[in-house]
């Protein structure tokens, strides 16, 4: 799998955690700069570790149900080029 589809998946990751920490923020009353700074720093971090252990997983071939079914589908979609 290359680098676009993991830039995808991280992407995938971050984009709605930082709309449900932002939400959170709005919904608590405090929408300082600061807030949503945090709460975009929180989502990258936590999507990188997301990302990063799924690719560590894929890279070392580890067992992991969700990781096979990421490959099985890479695979089909590459399969019918």
């Amino acid at each position: 799998m290359g680098a676009i589809f993991w830039i995808k998946r991280y992407l995938q990751a971050a984009v709605p955690l930082f709309a449900i920490l932002a939400a959170v923020e709005w919904f608590k009353g405090t929408t300082a700069r600061e807030d949503y700074l945090s709460a975009l720093a929180w989502a990258l971090i936590a999507a990188g570790i997301f990302t990063y252990v799924a690719w560590r997983r894929f890279r070392n071939a580890m067992a992991c149900a969700p990781c096979e079914n990421i490959a099985r589908a890479y695979q089909d979609k590459h399969a019918k080029k």
